[in-house]
């Protein structure tokens, strides 16, 4: 069986060992002499190294055991962790990251881990026992007690060895497979159970049997077998070995199954499209029952829409996961920029538990990168600017997520200088982009500069910042997210940015309105009611048409003119009050055509094209219709 196809779970399962080891290693360097972080260090890298031996990369397997060796001499010595230590493991951690990576590739001989595992085996020594360390990890666990004699089956029958896995165990097939080439060593083998290509299905769930040949003793098959590792019990011709407790994880009953499996992301990508297809027709479904008015038809498109709903339901569901996923790659980033800038920062996350559709998951790690180097570089103080202005030496970005409605917001927020507004309009004002007689810059207007393409404050372009790239690429992603992005600063205390998305982006529901002879889709998320224009009384605020909605003043925009469409507009027409956190924006449209779930669908617009489009859909009737961006109406 080609070990190859097990790659890409391999991948996954030692990056969130390698992420947990980011953490742990981060929380130990918070409190020196607290070693609990110790032990979960040392379990994350023997997986690791586990899991790279039955895949048989051989560099990921030694590095890991060097660090494994290094790690138990500290949980044993109980020393608290010094700074060296410390920056040796982080290091040691970085390099298992590139060579497990390199290694699922296929490019382990660009892996160059010498001068870290000379480093390792150096810091070993330094603690006085690295004799110790090397080769007596395995040896560390509970001991499996030595078998009472059995009586031998003739070495022609061979004897029938029965084997299952830990519940928990990662690669099942994979480390399978390997339990077989290790008993192999001490006879054959055959009539394996069931057979070696059933291993690779997903409700393999660990146990499997065969026989084996020659003249070992029940004991050297045992520890041939369990050699491979992650090993529950042995069964040797009908003696039962069970591993003991605490030998790397809890007992599981054989007949235990997981009820989670590891699903190819692709294929949710591919359910979430059928099931799109679906809701189209499902659309037109509807559209031709309404037109027979056949009562046969209109009770198989109420059966097949509350089908269709339920699965797109279940699907969206099974794409949702918790922001922590991302989130947790950020404290070692904040970490190692704040020691390179010289600055003390504590990062603190919140809301990790949240969760948003993988797709939209994965398009936030470039915005949260470049908002989080610039909370450190721009808005953290150096020390004593911080000791200057009264401040506690260290200080502090947070990074949140809570649930709002029907969409999530995220924000970054710092206790720093704050912007420098006066130094902003200046800048602006000299670059033409705002009124040259402007005296102020709301928040939204600051957003709006800061956003420009190459705008930047910094004096001198560095590794950090200083190139203009970061706020502008944060606004657009988010935006071409469906979502929103706003900020608040006062000088002297902070700044903050907090953005807005959908929970999911493939399906959504959409008011549908009309202008002129074509229709808009705008998602329901950020909709907070409907009034009529023409019994609302309208005022102009700073230059823009507005209404007083409960005291509160609401600009308004007009689609029609705002799409240059031609013709008069109704008398009376609706006013589509859109809600973004604290700003808001009345869409005037010609109608409203009612509700209905659509399928988002990204294009790329034509050039010159105003950037209120996020979106297109195909309508119940096949007709297509665009999709409103409410972020750029406000």
């Amino acid at each position: 069986m080609d070990l190859s196809q097990y790659a890409e779970l391999f991948l996954a399962e030692s990056r969130e060992h390698l992420s947990a080891c980011n953490q742990l290693l981060l929380e130990w360097e918070r409190s020196p002499a607290n070693l609990a972080p110790v032990g979960g260090l040392f379990r994350a890298v023997h997986t690791v190294k586990g899991m790279a031996a039955t895949m048989g990369y051989a560099r990921v397997t030694e590095l890991a055991h060097r660090a494994e060796n290094l790690l138990d001499l500290l949980r044993r010595g109980g020393r608290p962790a010094t700074d060296e230590v410390l920056q040796l493991l982080f290091r040691a951690r970085d390099a298992l990251e590139q060579a497990v990576e390199l290694s699922v590739v296929g490019r382990e001989d660009e892996i160059d881990v010498a001068e870290v595992v000379a480093d390792l085996d150096g810091a070993a020594a330094q603690l006085g026992r690295g004799g110790e360390g090397g080769g007596g990890i395995g040896a560390r666990t509970t001991p499996v007690p030595a078998p009472a004699p059995a009586v031998e089956t003739p070495a022609t029958a061979g004897r029938l060895v029965q084997v299952t896995l830990r519940a928990e165990a990662p690669l099942k097939g994979g480390r399978a497979l390997l339990a077989i080439k290790k008993a192999q060593a001490v006879g054959p083998v055959r009539a394996v159970t069931p057979p070696e290509s059933a291993f690779e299905a997903d409700e393999f769930d660990g146990r499997f049997s065969f026989r084996i040949g020659g003249g070992a003793g029940v004991a050297e098959i045992e520890r041939a077998v369990r050699a491979a590792g992650d090993v529950e019990h042995v069964t040797v011709g009908g003696e039962e070995r069970r591993a003991a407790p605490g030998a790397g994880g809890p007992s599981a009953a054989p007949e235990t199954k997981s009820r989670h499996i590891r699903v190819d992301l692709g294929r949710l990508d591919s359910l979430m499209d059928l099931i799109g297809e679906l809701v189209t027709v499902r659309g037109r479904l509807n559209d031709l029952a309404a037109y027979a008015r056949d009562p046969a038809i209109d009770d198989v498109a109420i059966q097949v829409s509350r089908l269709s709903r339920e699965l797109q339901a279940e699907i969206i569901q099974a794409r949702m996961t918790p922001v922590w996923q991302v989130f947790d790659r950020f404290p070692r980033l904040v970490r190692d920029l704040a020691r390179e800038l010289g600055k003390q920062v504590a990062f603190r996350v919140e809301g990790k538990e949240i969760e948003l559709d993988r797709a939209i998951l994965d398009e936030l790690g470039d915005p949260l990168l470049h908002l989080l180097r610039n909370a450190v570089d721009h808005g953290v103080e150096p020390l004593a600017e911080r000791r200057r202005r009264g401040k506690k030496p260290e200080a502090e970005i947070v990074l949140a997520a809570v649930r709002e409605r029907a969409s999530v917001a995220i924000s970054v927020s710092d206790d720093g200088r704050g912007i420098d507004r006066k130094k902003i309009l200046e800048r602006a004002k000299r670059d033409g982009v705002v009124d040259p007689h402007a005296e102020a810059l709301t928040d939204d207007q600051l957003l709006r500069v800061l956003a420009r393409p190459g705008f930047s404050t910094a004096e001198a372009v560095t590794s950090v910042s200083g190139r203009g790239v970061g706020i502008d690429v944060a606004v657009t992603r988010i935006r071409a997210l469906g979502g929103s992005i706003d900020i608040r600063s006062e000088e002297g205390k902070g700044t903050t940015f907090v953005m807005r998305l959908p929970v999911t982006l493939a399906i959504v529901r959409a008011l549908i309105a009309g202008v002129g002879a074509e229709r808009y889709a705008l998602p329901l998320t950020y909709v907070a009611e409907t009034v009529e224009f023409g019994v609302q009384a309208t005022t102009i605020v700073e230059g823009r048409e507005a209404i007083v909605l409960r005291d509160r003043v609401v600009p308004l925009v007009h689609l029609r003119r705002l799409l240059g469409v031609s013709g008069d507009a109704p008398t009376r027409c609706p006013i589509i009050v859109l809600e973004m956190g604290e700003r808001t924006s009345g869409i005037v449209v010609d109608g409203m055509l009612g509700q209905q779930e659509i399928v988002v669908k990204g294009f790329d617009a034509p050039h010159g094209t105003l950037p209120v489009f996020s979106g297109a859909t195909i309508m119940g009737d096949g007709v297509p219709a665009l999709i409103l961006d409410a972020g750029g109406l406000l």
